[in-house]
């Protein structure tokens, strides 16, 4: 399984992106949330990736964070939701956006992304609930980046309460990275 790419951007035509591993180019499929925020080309990017394999192909979907990638999984696991349809929602909504929409069971969010109907968002609605990082849909609280809804919900993950986590947040840096966030925000818990 490929988990993740990390090279030069190469090309760069919606929604699919070309990344140059030490000669070896992926094509790799990324919702509009994650392509407006790529680099230049000939830059250095990172990807967490979702390798599918299906009978008469094999797709390779990319992510700029941990967040996306795990909305798309629940996404995809879903009857009648394939990777398209899924990818359809992360560019129209971002994955703390999904999560609200799931929470307050808000079909009509959900029916404002081209090609969900109204049926399709009432099952989206309906399997989801529960399984989208409950921490990010929880009223009057939103993520400043997805760096700060990423920690959240590793935080939340790790079996800390809603609150708990929201508390240690708020203690970090605006622009703190994800992974140095969960260090200092674990080291916060911990006393």
């Amino acid at each position: 399984m490929i988990a993740r790419l990390t090279g030069q951007l190469a090309e760069k035509s919606p929604p699919y992106v070309l990344v140059d591993v030490n000669g070896v180019g992926y094509e790799v499929q990324v919702p509009m949330s994650t392509f407006y925020n790529l680099p230049e080309l000939g830059a250095k990017v990172c990807l967490l990736t979702q390798f599918i394999v299906r009978e008469d192909a094999q797709l390779l979907f990319g992510f700029l964070t941990a967040g996306e990638r795990e909305s798309f999984r629940e996404l995809i696991k879903i009857s009648g939701v394939g990777p398209r349809i899924a990818l359809a929602l992360l560019s129209g909504l971002s994955s703390s956006e999904l999560a609200q929409a799931v929470a307050a069971q808000d079909t009509a969010r959900l029916v404002k992304v081209p090609g969900i109907g109204k049926k399709t968002a009432e099952r989206l609605l309906l399997e989801l609930k529960g399984k989208l990082a409950p921490a990010l849909a929880t009223p009057g609280f939103a993520a400043a980046n997805d760096a700060q809804a990423d920690i959240l919900q590793a935080l939340v993950a790790l079996g800390y309460s809603d609150k708990e986590a929201q508390a240690a947040l708020k203690q970090l840096p605006p622009d703190v990275s994800v992974s140095d966030g969960i260090k200092q925000a674990l080291k916060s818990l911990a006393r």
